[in-house]
């Protein structure tokens, strides 16, 4: 008896799946709930694990994209004494895929999905081809659809960056006060990007226009508070979204934070933790960024660019003073939101983060 390991659906966009990598070696001994392979699509990472005790026998390598539903590999159930993995025969004349006429042409074995039940071996598929000069490697299904997310960003919303900078002593003084006390009753520490999120909160309610998005010829309004905080990752940038941030806490909104960056790391952000925001909120600082101009997540109409914290001179009361700066970057679609409603909506978080206190108000 046969258990067959299929790739599962992950979204009404989602067609196929990239074979990332298998976590168990064909014929080896395998048992329910362990991890058999890890599945890239063009937006999420997910791992399989089995359904079964058995023999685990891979019908398709890693590197290969197969479609939602195909089957990747049986579990011969019941089975007691694995089998060794024989090695992979040699083809006589690989199939050649066409790339850009630019470029070299790249050998690849395609898996023959009508092959019957017996035992199929596969050479694995080059993944990486150098020259000494030059390598040549296969772009991830996650970073196709980035590239292509991105272009489409910069062809279909008319762009514009407006610039500003905030002083956040009275952040990092708050943060330094009531750090250990939060951290004793909450379980986390204070971080910059609740202060953040709730800044960014309050200019939506403020200005909500920007709370907004085209479609086709008519402008919808959103009335929730949906935020999505972009997490890099090895695999690329995901942009998880944290609910109704107007109703939660500094705390349940840092306990949110910390909950998706653990799920990246693992790969197990799912379809869902990444649809429906309203706006984002890019964190360049966290890399030593000074200053950029953040690219519009679509449809929202618009992003926040954070970026390191700088100590530099500044005016303040007629004297050069020392404060610990950093600039901020609002990107705009201009088709939804005019210049003086980008300005004031960047003058919004900016009040909020040198006055904590109108957070609390919610001025």
């Amino acid at each position: 008896m046969t258990t067959d390991v299929k790739v599962p659906a992950s979204g009404e966009s989602v067609t196929s799946a990239n074979v990332a990598r298998w976590h168990k070696k064909n014929g080896e001994p395998i048992r329910k709930g362990e991890v058999l392979v890890t599945l890239e699509t063009d937006k999420v990472s997910n791992e399989l694990e089995a359904t079964t005790d058995g023999t685990l026998e891979i019908l398709v390598p890693e590197g290969e994209e197969v479609p939602i539903g195909t089957i990747i590999a049986r579990i011969e159930v019941g089975a007691r004494v694995a089998r060794a993995p024989q090695p992979a025969a040699l083809p006589t004349k690989p199939a050649t895929v066409a790339v850009p006429k630019a470029a070299s042409p790249v050998t690849l074995n395609k898996p023959d999905f009508t092959a019957p039940s017996a035992p199929v071996e596969r050479e694995l598929p080059a993944a990486v081809v150098s020259d000494g000069r030059t390598t040549r490697r296969k772009m991830s299904m996650m970073r196709r659809k980035i590239a292509t997310h991105l272009v489409n960003a910069q062809q279909t919303a008319a762009i514009l960056t407006t610039f500003n900078e905030v002083d956040m002593s009275a952040v990092m003084a708050l943060r330094k006060t009531v750090q250990d006390e939060f951290v004793k009753k909450h379980g986390v520490k204070l971080g910059f990007m609740s202060f953040f999120v709730k800044a960014v909160t309050q200019a939506l309610k403020d200005c909500p226009t920007i709370n907004a998005r085209i479609e086709g010829n008519d402008i919808i309004e959103n009335h929730f508070h949906d935020i999505g905080v972009a997490i890099g990752t090895e695999m690329g940038l995901v942009v998880p979204v944290l609910r109704d941030t107007d109703k939660k806490s500094f705390a349940q909104i840092e306990k949110d934070i910390l909950g998706y960056a653990t799920k990246a790391k693992d790969g197990k952000i799912t379809i869902d933790d990444l649809q429906g925001g309203v706006f984002s909120i890019s964190n360049g600082g966290t890399y030593g960024s000074l200053l950029s101009t953040p690219i519009l997540n679509p449809p929202q109409s618009g992003i926040l660019g954070m970026h390191t914290i700088q100590q530099r001179p500044v005016a303040l009361d007629g004297q050069v003073v020392i404060r610990p700066m950093m600039y901020l970057a609002l990107s705009y679609d201009h088709r939804l939101v005019d210049g003086k409603e980008a300005v004031t909506f960047l003058i919004h978080i900016k009040d909020c983060l040198e006055s904590p206190a109108r957070l609390m108000l919610e001025m």
